[in-house]
Order: structure tokens, then C-alpha cells, then sequence
């Protein structure tokens, strides 16, 4: 019985110890984070920073739009947002619907709306990025979005 004893009590030590060292994932400081990401990365898009908005992805990053192949890499991120920037210009607009995950990977939902520089809206939809952990900053790993409005017909 005494063994019995001292093994629960030395695995409930060792269980507090480990528990006691490995912070928790805190969700609530995450969707700030995120948030402040969104703040940030819609802001050099309306700068027309096409290098800055592809530092926003990680190393493996991936813009999958509507319309298009899947962009992947910062070079080729550059090009993208830079002829984005050149045709459309103007500003985009992130609401955030839900956020859920874990210290490693957030996966974000939410609503997007683009505007020309004149105020003009030019398009809307729903988008759903994936955010990886990375060099201690949330950077955008998958990010998919297609659009609310029917395709132009001739």
C-alpha cells in the first residue's frame, strides 16, 4: 500500500511539474494578434507595398483567389499583390466571423470587401486563412478567398 502511495504521489508531482512549465494557449490573445495582423497587412496594401504584403506570409506561404492559380512564395507573392495594387489600388476591407486553433496554427473565417481609390466597390466575398506560427509572429501559411459576385458575362 505504501508503494502504491508513493508511485501516485511521484507521478502526480512530476504531472504538476510539467504542467507548471508549458504555458497555455491563450485563444483570446491570439484573434488580438490576428487582428492586429489583419490592421497591419491591410494597411500596406492601401500603401500599395506589394514587398511588405508578401512578408505578411510565411516561408511556404500560398494565396489561392478566385479566378487564378495558387500563388506561392514571397517573389511570386511580390508580383501578385504589386499588380493587384497597380490595377485595382484602393483599399481592403477584413471582418473576422471566427477564429479557432491552437499555439502552432489559427485558422481565421471571415468577409472581405475591396474598393478602387476612388471608394468604388469592386468586390466581396468570404475568405479563410490559415496563420502559422512563425519567428514568434502569425503569418498567413494558406490564404483562400473567392468572391459573392457572378462572374462578368459578354
Amino acid at each position: 500500500m505504501k508503494k502504491l502511495l508513493f508511485s501516485v504521489l511521484i507521478a502526480s508531482s512530476l504531472f504538476a511539474c510539467k504542467s507548471a512549465t508549458e504555458p497555455t494557449f491563450d485563444l483570446e490573445n491570439a484573434k488580438k494578434e490576428i487582428a492586429a495582423a489583419n490592421v497591419a497587412l491591410t494597411a500596406l496594401i492601401a500603401k500599395g507595398d506589394s514587398v511588405g504584403t508578401a512578408e505578411a506570409y510565411s516561408k511556404e506561404g500560398k494565396f489561392m483567389g478566385s479566378n487564378g492559380p495558387s500563388v506561392v512564395g514571397k517573389a511570386n507573392l511580390t508580383t501578385f499583390w504589386g499588380g493587384f495594387m497597380n490595377v485595382v489600388g484602393g483599399t481592403i476591407t477584413l471582418t473576422t466571423l471566427d477564429i479557432w486553433g491552437n499555439a502552432e496554427y489559427i485558422t481565421e473565417e471571415g468577409l472581405f470587401e475591396i474598393k478602387a481609390k476612388d471608394g468604388t466597390p469592386m468586390d466581396k466575398g468570404k475568405y479563410i486563412v490559415l496563420w502559422k506560427k512563425e519567428d514568434g509572429k502569425w503569418k498567413l501559411h494558406r490564404d483562400m478567398s473567392n468572391s459573392d459576385l457572378p462572374l462578368a458575362t459578354k
